[in-house]
């Protein structure tokens, strides 16, 4: 085996990390390129494809060059690892969605608490006011919460703009795109679609995420690069204040449509096990942050 196809190889396994990374809400696939160390790569890709002068080489029929100029290789065996994971690992989580929702919830809120936790820990030099924008995020994050309803419409003009909108949290470190499609009211509904293959679903949020990419993308690191701790102070409050919406017991609807299921008997809570599981998804999120600060 060369050189090359090991290296190509190699990415296409780190996609594949990533890609499970943004089916589950709580885990980021921005962390996980972090960690593998493949984000400036990914990052440097994405501002090419952005650029102008890069898609000059292409008209002037320059293709090595342009190839070249937007990693293609690393981007081509990349998206491989991450659309093979996505569609492998979609119809896992609709099963336990739909059968076991208390404790996919409880696993998926011990994500989210201990991932919020680490970013907290990470910021330095608090000020008054930084206690000031963590609380607008939480605020904001419970209003949009509980104002929001629990169903969303399933148009196609809506699931576009959930792919813009997740697709530019899901290459920022620490921030889950996949939970802000739980937000939108979307994520099982996405999921459902990858799992069935609903082509015209899948390719309305494709074109969302192109978009929200194109459009985004810069703005965001611009926003990270000039106001990097009060944007992410708003983001992690955002992330608690929004933890009522991953509540394992938030929908008791599909608690007891589970135990019709699973053939438990009616109005069981499953407490013990929401408890296993949240203490698991605290320990996932742990071993990945431990090795990420190993490695860095």
């Amino acid at each position: 085996m060369t050189k090359n196809i090991l290296n190509n190889l190699t990415v296409s396994a780190k996609g594949f990390a990533m890609g499970a990374a943004n089916v589950i809400p709580g885990v980021s696939g921005g962390t996980i390129a972090l960690l593998t160390g493949i984000f400036n790569e990914l990052i440097e890709a994405l501002n090419s494809l952005m650029t102008p002068k890069t898609w000059k080489l292409l008209f002037q029929r320059k293709f090595k060059e342009f190839w070249e100029a937007i990693h293609g290789t690393f981007l081509l065996y990349l998206a491989i690892g991450v659309i093979v994971s996505i569609f492998s690992l979609a119809k896992v989580m609709e099963y336990v969605l739909h059968n076991h929702p208390v404790q996919t919830w409880a696993f998926f809120l011990g994500l989210i608490l201990v991932s919020a936790a680490f970013l907290l820990h990470d910021i330095k030099d608090w000020k008054a006011p930084d206690f000031g924008w963590l609380a607008l995020g939480v605020a904001l994050g419970a209003v949009i919460c509980l104002l929001s309803p629990s169903q969303t419409t399933d148009s196609l003009w809506f699931v576009a703009v959930c792919g813009a909108i997740a697709i530019c949290t899901m290459i920022l470190p620490g921030i889950s795109g996949s939970f802000i499609l739980v937000l939108l009211g979307k994520y099982d509904y996405i999921m459902g679609a990858i799992s069935n293959l609903d082509i015209p679903v899948l390719v309305v949020f494709a074109i969302g995420c192109a978009a929200g990419i194109c459009a985004f993308s810069k703005f965001l690191h611009w926003l990270i690069g000039k106001f990097e701790k009060q944007t992410l102070l708003v983001l992690i409050g955002f992330t608690l204040g929004s933890l009522v919406k991953v509540w394992p017991w938030a929908d008791m609807q599909a608690c007891e449509a589970a135990n019709v299921l699973t053939g438990d008997p009616a109005g069981t809570l499953h407490i013990g096990a929401a408890v296993v599981w949240a203490l698991a998804g605290a320990a996932f999120v742990l071993v990945i942050e431990l090795l990420g600060r190993k490695k860095r």
